[in-house]
This record gives structure tokens, C-alpha cells and sequence, in this order.
């Protein structure tokens, strides 16, 4: 699942993949904007972790589970 978060007053997007469901990740946005003082932790598929405070969230974009193709497209 492909992620893209936008931060606000950030010039660019962090995007990353993670091997989370789409509802896991929008479960753990929907508790992290929840909080007052909330933050957004997800983790990626190599093991790394992002800690984003909710305060400084312009979007979430959760991608779909698309396969990789090896090769040319016609």
C-alpha cells in the first residue's frame, strides 16, 4: 500500500510504501486527528517509523495494493 502525506508548510510529500490495510491506516489517522495534541506513527516495509504531529497534516493519500509489472506496456 502506497502512502502519501502532506505537510503543511512543506515543500514536498512524504511517501512511502507500508504492508498495512488501507483500513488499518485510516483507523490510525481517524485516532490521531482525534487527540487534541494527537500524532500520526506509521511504519513502512523496511522497518522505518514516521511520527507526524496531526497539527501539521495538510492530507493523507492511501494508495491501492497495485501488483508490480516487470517489463514493457504495450
Amino acid at each position: 500500500m502506497e502512502i502519501r502525506i502532506g505537510i503543511v508548510n512543506a515543500s514536498r510529500e512524504l511517501s512511502f510504501e507500508t504492508s498495512s490495510s488501507a483500513a488499518d491506516i485510516e483507523a490510525a489517522v481517524a485516532k490521531a486527528l482525534a487527540a487534541p495534541n494527537g500524532y500520526l506513527s506509521l511504519s513502512d516495509t523496511k522497518g522505518k517509523t514516521y511520527i507526524i504531529p496531526t497539527a501539521t497534516l495538510g492530507f493523507v493519500e492511501v494508495g491501492d495494493e497495485a501488483e508490480r509489472r516487470v517489463g514493457f506496456v504495450a
